[in-house]
């Protein structure tokens, strides 16, 4: 008996109008496939993707790579596994690249990762602060990195003052009761593929209560791919399946959850109204 098809994307028929808030396509494993890549969201309805950089050295490497794609907006910062490489002439390559590129929309990811804990953890407290106060100073939106830190990357970005302040929580993976505490703030949560699995309860509760004009979508691709595609390779078409999946969990017709997410994502990153 053959195994079932797969849907495909674009069989969902989304309008194009959907974002990708969350991906990282200069990576090694779509590095000859980026062109592909990018078609296929685009047949899928995404209108604008954020390609993530990890730090300047990627961004200055790998930007060209999207030159000939507007659709595609950046957003630069080090990983807090990195966080042992920031120092004062890569954070002033930050600042730079701040400065002279438009298509940099947000600083980020940043912030705490005591889960695999790949840089000490005092060196991902300072790198999180530093790149927090140049946020703050180029006046640019964060997106923010916590795993199994919850509770400290709260307490930093309440002690700098950042409340009501342009933040996005990338991978969100909590529950309504962590979903309520970010909200509070004023902040964004972004929702990953991971919803889709079937495990997951906490979150799929949670996306019932969260305002449409506070979440928005991502893949995290190559990583985290959402069902039916999971273990495969993530890719940026694929967020349809995530929002399909919090369409079914919020009881809501999926065009809308597709078309408000975007709308969400377009005017965090103050981009342009899709075409």
């Amino acid at each position: 008996m053959s195994k079932k098809k797969r849907p495909r994307p674009e069989d969902l028929n989304l309008p194009r109008v959907g974002v990708d808030t969350h991906a990282h396509l200069d990576l090694d494993s779509f590095y000859s496939e980026v062109e592909a890549c990018l078609d296929r969201a685009g047949k899928s309805g995404l209108a604008a993707i954020g390609n993530v950089f990890l730090d300047s050295r990627a961004y200055y490497a790998n930007r060209a790579l999207f030159s000939s794609h507007p659709q595609v907006f950046f957003i630069l910062g080090v990983h807090p596994h990195e966080a042992t490489s920031l120092d004062s002439k890569e954070l002033a390559a930050i600042e730079q690249a701040l400065d002279r590129d438009p298509k940099i929309k947000a600083l980020g990811e940043i912030g705490l990762d005591f889960h695999w804990d790949r840089s000490p953890r005092d060196r991902q407290r300072f790198a999180f602060q530093a790149q927090l106060e140049l946020a703050r100073d180029k006046d640019k939106p964060v997106v923010i990195h916590s795993r199994e830190a919850d509770k400290e990357t709260l307490n930093i970005l309440l002690d700098l003052d950042f409340q009501d302040r342009p933040l996005l929580w990338h991978c969100f993976g909590g529950d309504s009761s962590l979903a309520q505490k970010i909200l509070s703030r004023g902040w964004v949560l972004s929702i990953p593929g991971t919803i889709t699995y079937s495990r997951n309860r906490a979150l799929q509760e949670a996306v019932r209560t969260i305002p449409l004009r506070q979440m928005v979508l991502e893949t995290d691709c190559p990583f985290l791919a959402p069902e039916p595609y999971r273990s495969k390779r993530n890719e940026p078409a694929y967020t349809v399946f995530t929002a399909a999946k919090i369409a079914e969990e919020r009881q809501e017709p999926l065009t809308g959850i597709w078309e408000q997410t975007g709308r969400t994502a377009r005017e965090f990153f103050h981009l342009n109204d899709a075409k």
